[in-house]
């Protein structure tokens, strides 16, 4: 997978498309302090890349296809409003869902990433959902849904993290990046939940 995430559909980081976070890079500093985030944890991130870069798809459809679809309020956000499936919708997605891993590992904590996660979360909105891929879908995934899911990201990442015969401190310490990473992440999910207008119903 190309690392920059060049030629895929919807991706639209670092470009003029994303808007400017209403997070300001010092929000995120303080929420680097909070979760303990590091130097050290970056290093560890840059590291997981090259281990994950060829495993995304893999990865991405272990999540997709062997969890979410397991779970029907989970599935149907990437299905059509009758519950059918919708290949296209999924593929586009999938895609981006595979560079957001590696944007997770390598991309630097700055303004653009900081915009990139508010896009993130408004394409989960009812302000942007379906807009990207014109897909016809639910409106929008509960935030609690997403929270929940954090768990699973934890989780199923660790064995592989462990598949290029890392030793078991380096394996631990990506690991605890990631998650540090996760908890940043899904805490600047929140605010753009929290400032569309209709937010205390997609909880």
């Amino acid at each position: 997978m190309n690392g920059n995430g060049s030629n895929i559909p919807g991706y639209t980081y670092g470009t003029s498309a994303v808007p400017t976070s209403s997070v300001t890079l010092d929000d995120l500093q303080r929420l680097k302090i909070s979760v303990g985030f590091t130097e050290e944890d970056a290093h560890y991130l840059h590291m997981a890349a090259p281990v994950l870069e060829d495993q995304v798809e893999r990865i991405v459809n272990h999540w997709r296809a062997n969890i979410i679809a397991s779970i029907p309020h989970l599935a149907r956000h990437s299905r059509n409003l009758d519950g059918s499936p919708n290949p296209d919708y999924l593929a586009r997605s999938n895609r981006r869902f595979q560079q957001w891993i590696l944007d997770t590992c390598l991309r630097p904590y700055d303004q653009d990433w900081l915009n990139y996660q508010q896009e993130i979360a408004l394409r989960h909105t009812s302000h942007k959902k379906n807009q990207t891929d014109h897909a016809v879908s639910t409106p929008y995934v509960p935030y609690s849904d997403i929270v929940a899911f954090l768990a699973v990201l934890n989780n199923t990442i660790k064995p592989y993290l462990e598949a290029k015969g890392h030793n078991e401190s380096d394996v631990a310490h990506m690991h605890k990046a990631w998650c540090k990473s996760m908890q940043i992440q899904i805490a600047l999910w929140a605010k753009p939940y929290m400032e569309i207008e209709n937010g205390s119903t997609e909880w």
